[in-house]
């Protein structure tokens, strides 16, 4: 008796299910809306203006470096300055011994004094020869020998300025100074050493760091993709975009930089060209020779629409689609075509027309004409470390 209750039941589902099927629409609805809504999370893009960049590895440059090198020899005497500290133009960072180059000095003065005393002596020649050719009381000759005699008397005198001149250099440079500003090594010579001014290494070195070149290298093939895009009316002008400097931690220092220039030729090893881009560094957070990233743009572009890269998912082909809630919570699948990655969104460039509530998370649980509950989706934030 009870297998044939049984079998009664099931009889029963049976019909009840094949009059849903087959008759009215609105209790195939009533069925379905039983099941429980499955939860997403949405979000309903609308068209911004966004910088398209790329990460790239790049090198710390000082703006200017200079070699500070000796103009004349000798022993130096003092260091005059702090190693590693911030120097000025013209402070003084080396003395050499400057005796010989006193005597020098006071040589020249001595040679000086000799010329001028001659230049007197020729002077008064000339002067009673041309009052004495008035009256024909010389002759012409003997004129002539003045003339030429006070002419060679003021060259001497001359080339003895000249002399004393060079001398008073040489004293001058026995004072070894800074040609710029900026923060100066350690002192590569020590007191006692002997230095020459044909000498092959520097006694310190200054490098301008208040502001630093950032130089990257970029594929050379970008550059035609930069110039294709910009000639279709793409991109704006990348040069007018701040370059983002990020550290190798990964955290963006907090100052931008702009690009300057392209490099004229590209490496045949690797296929790139150098990038150089000015940033200010007035924290001395940038030094020279740091290995960093960065965000290099290659324009901006006007009314896209961006998703979180989660949002995305692929057909049996590979072929990228979007879940798509209807007003009614009815979720649909649609083929989109993707462009380039902003960050941690994707841009997509045909399939949508904004507006559209689209699903970022809960997608693999939903099927074509699933019934869903949408919540907002929130961008989380990374953890610190």
């Amino acid at each position: 008796m009870f297998r044939n209750h049984a079998h009664a039941v099931a009889a029963v589902l049976a019909l009840l299910l094949a009059a849903c099927s087959e008759g009215d629409p609105h209790d195939a609805k009533a069925v379905r809306g039983a099941t429980p809504a499955i939860l997403v999370t949405v979000v309903t893009p609308k068209p911004e203006t966004v910088t398209i960049a790329d990460e790239l590895p790049g090198r710390v440059a000082a703006f200017r470096t200079a070699e500070i090198r000796p103009q004349v020899g000798g022993i130096i005497q003092k260091r005059l300055f702090e190693q590693g500290a911030e120097v000025r133009a013209e402070q003084e960072l080396f003395q050499i011994n400057a005796e010989p180059f006193k005597a020098e000095v006071d040589s020249a003065a001595a040679a000086l004094q000799r010329a001028e005393a001659g230049l007197v002596r020729a002077q008064a020649k000339f002067d009673r020869a041309r009052q004495l050719i008035e009256t024909k009381a010389i002759s012409r000759d003997a004129y002539d020998d003045a003339v030429a005699d006070l002419a060679q008397t003021k060259a001497n005198v001359a080339e003895a300025t000249a002399a004393l001149q060079r001398r008073r250099l040489d004293l001058d440079f026995a004072t070894v100074r800074a040609p710029i500003s900026g923060r100066i090594g350690q002192a590569l010579v020590s007191e006692g050493a002997l230095v020459s001014a044909s000498g092959a290494n520097a006694l310190a070195l200054i490098q301008q760091i208040d502001q630093v070149y950032v130089d990257v290298r970029q594929p050379a093939s970008q550059i035609d993709v930069i110039r294709e895009l910009a000639e279709a009316g793409r991109l704006e002008d990348a040069s007018k975009i701040p370059v983002t400097i990020i550290g190798a931690s990964g955290k963006p220092y907090p100052i931008t930089g702009r690009a300057l220039f392209y490099d004229i030729s590209v490496d045949p090893g690797t296929g790139n060209v150098t990038v150089r881009v000015e940033v200010p560094n007035p924290d001395r957070l940038l030094l020279p020779g740091m290995y960093v990233r960065a965000r290099l743009p290659r324009g901006m572009r006007q009314d896209v629409l961006l998703l979180p890269q989660e949002a995305v998912v692929r057909d049996p082909t590979g072929r990228p689609q979007l879940v798509i809630v209807s007003e009614d919570k009815i979720a649909t699948r649609q083929d989109i075509e993707l462009g380039e990655t902003v960050g941690r969104r994707v841009i997509v460039t045909s399939g949508l027309k904004g507006g559209e509530t689209i699903v970022v998370q809960g997608q693999e649980r939903v099927q074509d004409g699933a019934t869903v509950d949408a919540v907002p989706f929130v961008l989380s934030t990374p953890a610190k470390n």
